[in-house]
């Protein structure tokens, strides 16, 4: 696994020498552009349109927008006055409970190892955090920018997941066409209850798959070798119904089967008997 960024944990008056490793990949079937006629990958060039030719990277300079087609220009020199402090650690700031963060603030999650110098430090923190089920609210400085993270134990592994400042989660109130006050019919809400309560079951990650993804990989493979690729027929399509019946479909088709009874006739020998 590559080590993307070296550094430490700050945690009152002690440091913890860590490593740190993205926790997720991407696993999005990427294609590129061909030439439709030679299948040669395309190549984008950088032009300005205004002197119609191609700009070299020497160039290009870094402008705001800060009115339509009005740009301010902004220096390397002046982006590195007010760069944050590159001391490579992860400064925690607070300590809190995990439930009072909705998931909306969580970004992109990463594994901290310890440094070989820092394993006793790390056991502690790991421990201490553990034994008092709070998680810490940190600062950390990626690539030139400052973000907010949470740090956690998840399986036996202190884990910094990045977290989204409040500015930058939309309010949702800019969100159109969100009923507020409309009269609820009780019993469809009860069957809607019945219905969440016979779909509930232990979160098992395992049993999710990206079936896209696998239909996408299995068409490659079959145009590797060759083969014939076939169409799935479409699915039939579904009648709309009211919510009621919808409710009442869904419930039945959730519900646990169950097992036929098997009654046996009795013989004579068995009254007998």
């Amino acid at each position: 696994m590559h080590t993307m960024w070296k550094g430490s944990i700050s945690f009152g008056l002690v440091n913890i020498p860590v490593r740190m490793f993205s926790a997720t990949e991407d696993k999005d079937v990427r294609f590129k552009n061909l030439h439709k006629e030679c299948h040669t990958p395309i190549k984008y060039k950088k032009m300005c349109p205004t002197c119609n030719k191609e700009v070299g990277y020497d160039e290009i300079v870094k402008g705001y927008e800060y009115e339509p087609g009005k740009y301010v220009i902004i220096e390397d020199k002046d982006i590195e006055s007010i760069e944050p402090d590159k001391n490579k650690a992860v400064e925690i700031l607070d300590f809190v409970n995990l439930n009072e963060i909705d998931p909306i603030y969580f970004d992109k999650s990463y594994y901290l190892s310890p440094q070989e110098t820092g394993e006793k430090a790390y056991n502690i923190l790991r421990k201490a955090m553990r034994d008092t089920k709070k998680i810490a609210i940190a600062k950390i400085t990626i690539r030139s920018k400052q973000t907010l993270a949470a740090v956690r134990v998840y399986n036996g592994l202190i884990v910094l997941e990045t977290i989204h400042y409040p500015d930058e989660v939309r309010s949702v109130e800019q969100v159109p066409n969100i009923p507020e006050k409309i009269d609820t019919n009780k019993n469809e809400l009860k069957m809607a209850t019945e219905l969440i309560n016979n779909l509930t079951a232990s979160f098992k990650p395992d049993k999710y798959k990206d079936d896209y993804r696998e239909a996408l990989k299995e068409l490659i493979n079959k145009k590797i070798e060759g083969k014939e690729i076939k169409v799935a027929p479409k699915g039939k399509e579904k009648n709309v119904i009211d919510l009621m019946e919808a409710l009442k479909a869904s419930i039945d088709e959730t519900k646990p089967k169950k097992k036929k009874k098997t009654n046996k006739k009795k013989t004579k020998k068995d009254t007998a008997s």
